[in-house]
């Protein structure tokens, strides 16, 4: 599953119980580095939310009790996706944090986090970044089968490494990403795009 492959178990996770103070808190956002970490129950059990380092520093510069419970600044606290979640419920509940909390499917108990860095990790894989040859980024109108007539193109001198389509909400063009496998040559290369601008109806930009 996507949400265990990517993610970091409680054993290996910095917490914080929920009974800390800010000024405890803020000691161990320190030591560890991290500019904020998950806020769990007395038990251990169960995910509170998330306590950043910054939301600290701004209660202390303006004079608040440094020694307040840290529930007080809480934040995230509907932030989590659980271990059987899929893409895209876990791709849009990260966002701009810097990791989303795992919970169990049947408990709710605090399993562990996700990354962001390891989710766009995970993207740079499946684009196929690091060990594909060439991109194509073809625009294309929208009409019925036109990303067949690509793939049909590309497969007859080389295979696809990855394939990616953007601009989902666009009803004039799309962007579609063709990644070419480690071992296709320039010439192949070539021989697909010369053929693809010739071929391709529809298609309104090629560019490697």
């Amino acid at each position: 599953m996507l949400v265990h492959s990517l993610c970091i178990p409680k054993k290996d996770v910095v917490t914080i119980s929920e009974k800390a103070t800010l000024r405890e808190a803020l000691h161990t956002l320190e030591e560890t580095g991290y500019r904020c970490v998950p806020v769990l129950d007395e038990t251990g059990k169960f995910f509170r939310g998330n306590i950043y380092k910054m939301h600290i520093y701004r209660h202390g510069m303006n004079g608040e009790n440094m020694d307040d419970n840290v529930m007080t600044l809480i934040k995230n606290t509907q932030k989590y996706v659980h271990e059987s979640d899929g893409f895209f419920e876990v791709f849009f509940s990260i966002k701009e944090l810097p990791y989303i909390a795992v919970l169990k499917d049947e408990s709710n108990e605090f399993y562990g986090i996700l990354p962001h860095g390891k989710m766009l990790g995970m993207l740079e894989e499946a684009w196929s970044r690091d060990t594909g040859s060439y991109v194509l980024t073809i625009a294309l109108s929208e009409q019925a089968g036109a990303l067949e007539k690509i793939t049909k193109i590309v497969n007859k001198y080389t295979s696809i490494a990855s394939l990616m389509t953007l601009d989902a909400k666009s009803k004039v063009l799309r962007r579609v990403l063709v990644t070419l496998p480690p071992d296709c040559e320039e010439d192949k290369k070539n021989k697909v795009v010369s053929k693809l601008e010739k071929k391709a109806s529809g298609l309104s930009k090629l560019r490697t």
